[in-house]
């Protein structure tokens, strides 16, 4: 080999290795500048209750500001259009809930932004669902509930987070293993939503237990039953669905972090990595023991996979409900 066919050897591995050697660099130095969270629901719920969570701990850890901005509307799409549109360089990130990076490919004619394309960080935490009701509904078992509906076909309503959220899908499910038909209302957001039940102005919803929960033991609504399969130790009292004779009835929901399309890996193994460690500090886990969440963590490929097969799951429950994309 001649000198000059090696030095342009030598040349092209060089420039292979620049964008890596790029990555590398940058990632050492990120975070140098604030970091934006958007959150894409409104302020209260479970969602954000996370990411602040998360956001004052990562801010410790990485000496720099992760700022919460809330964006919700759209079943979540507004906030992750917004980050799928933000420059790729990891000070702009997405904490949902699962319906904008999963389920509402199934729900929109249209978005504005490809879901599969959002890079996954991690999952922050998972918990399970439950059916609860207003305080002054007539139904005080699950039995009677479901009779209840049967009789009274389209006249018990159900609010939601928003069309596509897990809360909405809950109850399409529920519906069609049950043959119960009832009346969606779909709010933007949980505080909204729990509002409104609270009030008395819709009849129930399939809510996440941390923000339930609260409720049920404040006496001003009623957890009837839990979607898990088997009984929760902070609710001994309450059935599983399974048990009352709804076969294989699970939900639970959860929130992750996302990030722009093409954020260099380096990047976000770093914030995946400072994530995992968030959750594995005790005042940490102390917090998310007293809101009766899972945190969750693992890989940015862990997160990958569980979106992929959220996505097909829940789009197997809109179509088999029948609800056309809007």
């Amino acid at each position: 080999m001649s000198r000059y066919s090696a030095l342009l050897m030598l040349a092209a591995a060089f420039l292979a290795m620049s964008p890596a050697l790029a990555q590398q660099d940058e990632a050492a130095d990120y975070p140098n500048r604030p970091v934006k969270i958007v959150v894409s629901v409104p302020a209260g719920g479970g969602v954000d209750t996370a990411a602040r969570i998360f956001a004052a701990s990562l801010q410790q850890r990485l000496g720099q500001p992760f700022v919460i901005e809330n964006r919700g509307g759209g079943g979540g799409n507004i906030g992750a259009e917004t980050v799928y549109a933000a420059d790729p360089d990891g000070y702009t990130l997405l904490a949902s809930q699962p319906a904008p990076i999963t389920s509402n490919i199934a729900l929109y004619k249209k978005l504005n932004f490809d879901p599969a394309a959002l890079e996954s960080v991690a999952i922050m935490t998972k918990f399970p669902n439950v059916l609860l009701v207003r305080q002054d509904f007539p139904a005080k078992t699950v039995q009677e509930f479901i009779a209840y509906a049967k009789a009274n076909p389209g006249k018990i309503t159900y609010a939601s987070q928003g069309p596509g959220t897990t809360s909405h899908l809950t109850a399409e499910l529920f519906m069609k293993l049950t043959g119960t038909k009832m009346l969606h209302v779909p709010y933007r957001g949980t505080g909204p939503a729990l509002n409104d039940l609270v009030a008395g102005h819709v009849d129930f919803i399939f809510m996440e237990l941390a923000s339930a929960y609260k409720l049920h033991e404040g006496g001003k609504a009623r957890i009837l039953a839990v979607a898990t399969d088997r009984r929760l130790d902070i609710l001994p009292h309450v059935p599983t669905l399974i048990e009352v004779g709804v076969p294989g009835f699970i939900s639970d929901t959860w929130n992750a972090i996302s990030a722009p399309p093409k954020t260099a890996a380096p990047i976000i193994l770093k914030l995946n990595r400072a994530i995992n460690e968030v959750i594995a500090e005790p005042e940490a886990q102390a917090r998310f023991r007293a809101l009766n969440v899972t945190p969750v963590g693992g890989s940015p490929q862990d997160m990958a996979k569980f979106k992929r097969e959220e996505t097909e799951r829940w789009s197997k429950v809109i179509r088999d409900a029948g609800i056309e994309p809007e």
